[in-house]
């Protein structure tokens, strides 16, 4: 799920949360939960990613207001 197409933050988050419930629940064979433990590490490294890119944005928008207000 978290290759199809482009995935949303919020999608991503829920993919991790299920990723986390399982290992919770401790009835997978070590094999399967370095398997989950491998996709949840990549999922929050995703996650991580998709949240800089939008602090960086804002950070951008921020400045260009600040810029248009000292023009004023």
């Amino acid at each position: 799920m978290a290759n199809s197409k482009k995935s949303t933050f919020e999608s991503q988050l829920e993919e991790l949360e299920g990723v986390v419930n399982r290992l919770e629940v401790g009835d997978l064979s070590l094999d399967d939960s370095l398997t989950q433990f491998e996709v949840g590490v990549k999922l929050t490294k995703d996650c991580q990613k998709m949240l800089n890119e939008a602090q960086q944005k804002v950070q951008i928008l921020s400045d260009n207001e600040q810029k248009l207000e000292t023009f004023d």
